[in-house]
């Protein structure tokens, strides 16, 4: 009897994917929220096809934006000012809603990921 309600709790749970409709996201305003260390920071941020101009404390800054496919984003800096900024931003969406995605991202080669959320404004 248990390997019965073992096996249907394993169909149950096969059935269920994660919602990830990522061209819903390609393109727009938003608005995101990453928590480090019990802070929550907060940005906004515009994306056509071929840019992304976010404001983070009252500073802009551009970037370009390559799709590697319809969920995975790599972000280059247009005008970087330090060491930091010339790296890429490696970016993946993990699952999406009506109205916001969550995401991961790092700098690209390195292994420590952030994740955050972001809801689109317009």
């Amino acid at each position: 009897m248990r390997l019965f309600y073992l096996f249907l709790l394993l169909l149950l749970t096969s059935c269920y994917q994660v919602e990830r409709n990522c061209l819903d996201y390609k393109t727009g305003t938003y608005k995101s929220t990453i928590v480090i260390d019990d802070v929550s920071y907060v940005s906004t941020f515009t994306r056509t096809e071929e840019l992304q101009i976010e404001t983070f404390e009252s500073k802009t800054d551009s970037a370009s934006v390559r799709w590697i496919n319809d969920c995975e984003v790599v972000f280059k800096t247009i005008n970087p000012k330090n060491m930091a900024e010339r790296k890429d931003i490696h970016l993946k969406i993990l699952t999406t809603t009506d109205s916001t995605y969550t995401f991961e991202y790092s700098y690209v080669g390195e292994t420590l990921k952030q994740k955050g959320v972001a809801t689109k404004i317009e």
